[in-house]
């Protein structure tokens, strides 16, 4: 739900209809959602969960300069789950292109738009590979 790099930060699952704030959350140097109300605690999203964004889309490496996506709409993901010690949440776009969460603009606001359909448990085993892992679905890269 939350990047393993927010695992010290206060969080809680997000809302539908509730506009949620990109920031750097105090005593980390990962950025991720936070509600506009209560800046300490970590928005965590589901993978699926939709959100359309105030503006388009900016994002950073870390430089001077930031790039934006031409779009204000994108559903929230995890990419190669399999490599540990790594940033996983994102944000893909309706083209196919993806921003890792914690390379966005701090400031940028958006509305969860909905969330993802969750099956109860027992309803769906999970799958697994020949060798009895987990299969990992991944998102393209833009």
């Amino acid at each position: 739900m939350c990047d393993y790099s927010l695992h010290a930060v206060a969080s809680r699952p997000a809302e539908v209809g509730e506009t949620i704030v990109s920031t750097t959350f105090r005593g980390t140097s990962t950025r991720g959602f936070a509600s506009a109300a209560d800046p300490a605690v970590a928005v965590c999203l589901l993978p699926g969960t939709e959100l359309a964004f105030a503006d388009n889309v900016r994002y950073d490496n870390r430089w001077i300069w930031t790039r934006s996506v031409n779009s204000r709409v994108g559903k929230f993901g995890k990419i190669d789950p399999h490599i540990p010690d790594r940033h996983h949440d994102a944000i893909e776009f309706p083209d196919g292109k993806y921003v890792l969460v914690t390379q966005l603009v701090e400031g940028q606001h958006a509305t969860v738009l909905q969330l993802p359909v969750t099956q109860p448990l027992g309803e769906n085993k999970p799958q697994s590979n020949a060798d009895g892992r987990p299969t990992v679905t991944r998102l393209p890269i833009g």
